[in-house]
């Protein structure tokens, strides 16, 4: 079992935050945890996956990097032409990007980018605690982001599998399952436990290698 480091709400995967969007770490609102800053630097000669970025009409709005980080993986990503503000950010199981495409796990559901399934870890634990769970990726008033985070929660074989990987966009920002019991006494919704209700998929990203 890869050791957990506690920061924030993120407490599942140790994730060191690098750059959070143009904006900055310290520009996230309350319930975005901040993690803390750290080395980035890849092992010499390992490998790197990429994914294009793109949204439902197929524009590309962004790419991003995974590589292979002394302290676990590396995920970086440059956007543009998204909507200002913070974005739920994360890995999903499935390397399929379709829009207005059924769910894998109940077809009964369409949608954008629903081909791509829930989170990556999704089964074995409720957000944000999900291997595939990663910090919101902040977009500033001209449309661009970017964001490097470390995390050791998964690897890049576990992004090749069988069915592969896809990284995700949200349209809203990510509360990390983060809802104090004074608002919500019997703790937080099957939806809030799922994804953190950052609202739907804007942009999508097959993981290649």
């Amino acid at each position: 079992m890869r050791r957990a480091v506690a920061t924030s709400f993120l407490s599942s995967c140790a994730i060191t935050l690098v750059v959070a969007g143009c904006g900055g770490a310290d520009e996230q609102p309350a319930g975005q945890g901040a993690a803390t800053a750290g080395s980035t630097s890849a092992s010499a000669g390992a490998g790197k996956l990429t994914a294009r970025l793109v949204d439902p009409d197929g524009t590309e709005v962004g790419t991003v990097t995974l590589s292979a980080a002394k302290s676990g993986t590396q995920v970086s990503v440059k956007a543009t032409g998204l909507p200002p503000g913070f974005h739920g950010f994360h890995i999903h199981a499935v390397g399929v990007c379709e829009p207005d495409s059924a769910s894998p796990t109940d077809p009964s559901m369409r949608g954008d980018f629903l081909s791509a399934g829930g989170h990556l870890g999704a089964p074995a634990t409720d957000h944000p605690h999900h291997a595939g769970d990663l910090p919101s990726l902040y977009i500033d008033q001209s449309g661009a982001g970017n964001l490097t985070a470390v995390t050791d929660a998964f690897t890049l074989a576990d992004l090749t599998d069988a069915d592969g990987s896809a990284v995700m966009v949200h349209a809203g920002q990510d509360n990390f399952a983060n809802i104090p019991e004074r608002y919500a006494p019997a703790g937080p919704d099957e939806m809030t436990r799922n994804t953190g209700d950052s609202g739907g998929r804007i942009a999508c990203g097959v993981v290649k290698g």
